[in-house]
């Protein structure tokens, strides 16, 4: 064998063992690579998982739902109950304000026609010529004795008049003339008409020039003394022919018999009446002390709601009234009726009550179903994640026992015992290739020491290559089959990391597919919670509804039969009356046959309420 022979033998040989090495080295890379990236994606998904762990137990899904459902009906009951309490309250007390009102304007007119009769009788008084001639014939005579005579007739006619009526206390005329002298009748006193001369009233009946003046009563008496509560009426006498006044007219009224005619009236539990002047006092009341004094409430002194209308005021004693009054057409005063708004909304305060006891039924009902829900939905969900906890920390035989379940938990369970399945499956094919990976290896390690001894031989033996070139060729061809056979073998190594993406690919889809379904549950369970919230506010609203129209129909009821009773009572005075009540009792029949027809519609709309609760 020539030289150049034996160097291309040479070069041949250290190039099958740089190729031999290089090839090994590249084996053990790709199986330290793989290993790597295996200890990579394990640690990546162990620190993923114990990241979602939860350190709050309160930021669970279980207890954010039940938080929600809780609120949720606490806070509907609530309103529902509230909002029916307070249009309760409102619409007792506006029927009671109205209705409250009507009977103020009833008793107001009633008294009306009491006040005009007593100012019908002091007409009658004023135009009674006889009555002038009595005082013509004082006037002219200059004789005590029949100065005497006439001022006794003029008494007896004085008396004729007001016999009978036994709410007149006394009538007294004051003279206004030097030549007369004072007369009175019944327990009026005439020595009293030189003190009542010098009061502001008498100075105001002079400027009236005829007209009526009615008198609050005053501190000092009017002129029946000792002074009872008592009212005036007054007015100037003037002779029709001369024109010439001549007395003073002072008519005085027992008030009891003015409290006789509205002290039966209630307009509910507590109420009162009273009449006030135009400057807010007391002129009569149920209790005598208050006689004089201002009133309880403050009522409006301009425009048109200052003579009459019904409005909720402020009481001194602090507490609030319904306030409904009305201003007499015969004078300044004002009829006032008062009803305790506490009183009123007494009935009301069962519906706040019983919302109060349908919140605490329903916080009990919100804890059973958010019980049931941490129990079927947040419970299930902690086994999942403390499984998949289990799974990151290496134990890849764990399964969840959900799957028997048929919603989308049971088929999160499912989802998830396929991935951990798949993960078990893709770790052995993984364990399998890099133990091939690791015996090829071994066997390349192998080869190339041989073929490193054989290289070392040829470089010694260099002459007798020539000789072996026959092995050397037998050498070379086991080279290549091991060449082959580390093919095969890198061949397998790709098909088993493209079996891992197709695995890894599963995994993603099934994940995705449980995203999907928790998505799906938690529509389902708001959808849950709207229908039930519905439910609940029309059940309660309409049972609410009924008892209030029902409290306000026992309220109507009470006032019908009221209304009987004073519709009675104007009967019965207006056949004291005589004739001159016949049109008082025409009146008192129309108010009577109106508080028939009133109960009549409200026992029709009782029967139907009762139908409708039914």
């Amino acid at each position: 064998m020539t030289n150049s022979e034996k160097k291309q033998a040479r070069k041949f040989a250290y190039s099958i063992g740089s190729k031999l090495a290089k090839a090994d080295g590249d084996v053990n890379a790709e199986v330290q690579t793989g290993s790597q990236a295996v200890s990579n994606a394990s640690m990546t998904f162990s620190g993923t998982v114990k990241d979602s762990k939860l350190a709050n137990p309160f930021k669970s899904v279980g207890m954010k739902l039940f938080a929600i459902i809780f609120c949720s009906i606490i806070a509907c009951v609530m309103t529902v109950g509230l909002i029916a309490y307070a249009k309760a309250k409102e619409i007792v007390e506006r029927k009671v304000s109205e209705a409250s009102f009507q009977t103020v304007n009833q008793v107001a007119n009633n008294l009306d026609i009491i006040f005009r009769t007593y100012e019908d009788l002091s007409m009658q008084i004023m135009i009674d010529e006889d009555f002038h001639e009595q005082v013509r014939k004082v006037l002219a005579s200059d004789s005590d004795y029949n100065k005497s005579v006439a001022a006794g007739k003029l008494k007896d006619r004085l008396r004729n008049y007001v016999t009978g009526n036994v709410s007149i206390s006394g009538v007294i005329l004051i003279p206004l003339n030097s030549k007369l002298s004072a007369v009175n009748v019944g327990t009026a006193q005439a020595n009293r008409s030189e003190i009542l001369k010098e009061t502001q009233w008498f100075k105001e009946v002079i400027e009236r020039n005829g007209k009526t003046l009615w008198i609050p009563p005053q501190p000092d008496g009017l002129a029946v003394m000792p002074a009872p509560p008592s009212i005036g009426m007054s007015r100037l006498i003037k002779d029709k022919l001369t024109n010439q006044p001549s007395y003073v007219l002072l008519m005085e009224i027992h008030l009891a018999s003015i409290n006789k005619r509205f002290e039966d009236v209630v307009l509910g539990q507590g109420s009162e009446m009273a009449i006030l002047d135009s400057k807010g006092n007391y002129i009569a009341a149920s209790e005598p002390e208050l006689i004089g004094k201002p009133a309880k409430v403050s009522l409006p002194t301009e425009g048109d709601s200052a003579l009459n209308g019904s409005e909720k005021a402020a009481s001194t004693n602090g507490s609030d009234v319904l306030a409904a009054y009305t201003t007499f057409d015969t004078m300044n005063w004002r009829l006032l009726g008062t009803v305790p708004v506490k009183e009123l909304v007494r009935d009301a305060k069962a519906i706040q009550t019983l919302t109060w006891i349908t919140v605490l039924i329903a916080a009990l009902i919100a804890v059973a179903i958010g019980a049931l829900v941490i129990k079927t939905i947040a419970q299930p969900l902690v086994k999942l994640r403390n499984l998949m906890n289990e799974g990151a920390g290496g134990n890849l035989t764990v399964r969840s026992s959900l799957k028997k379940r048929h919603d989308e938990i049971g088929e999160l369970s499912e989802s998830f015992n396929r991935m951990m399945t798949q993960i078990q499956i893709l770790a052995k094919q993984t364990t399998r290739s890099a133990e091939d990976v690791l015996l090829t290896a071994a066997d390349l390690t192998e080869a190339s020491r041989k073929t490193a001894l054989s290289a070392k031989e040829i470089a010694v033996a260099t002459e007798e290559i020539a000789g072996g070139v026959s092995s050397l060729a037998v050498e070379a061809e086991r080279g290549t089959d091991l060449t082959s056979h580390i093919n095969m073998q890198m061949k397998k190594v790709i098909e088993s990391n493209q079996v891992m993406v197709r695995s890894a690919n599963e995994v993603e889809k099934a994940s995705g597919q449980g995203t999907s379904y928790m998505g799906i549950l938690i529509q389902k369970t708001g959808i849950t919670e709207k229908m039930t919230r519905s439910m609940v506010e029309k059940v309660d609203a309409l049972k609410e509804s009924t008892g209030s129209i029902v409290k306000i129909l026992e309220v109507l009821n009470n006032l019908t039969k009221q209304t009987n009773i004073l519709s009675l009572n104007a009967t019965i005075e207006a056949a004291r009356a005589g004739a001159a009540g016949k049109g008082f009792m025409v009146v008192a029949d129309e108010i009577r046959k109106l508080a028939d027809q009133s109960r009549q519609s409200i026992d029709i709309v009782g029967q139907i309420i009762e139908k409708i609760r039914g």
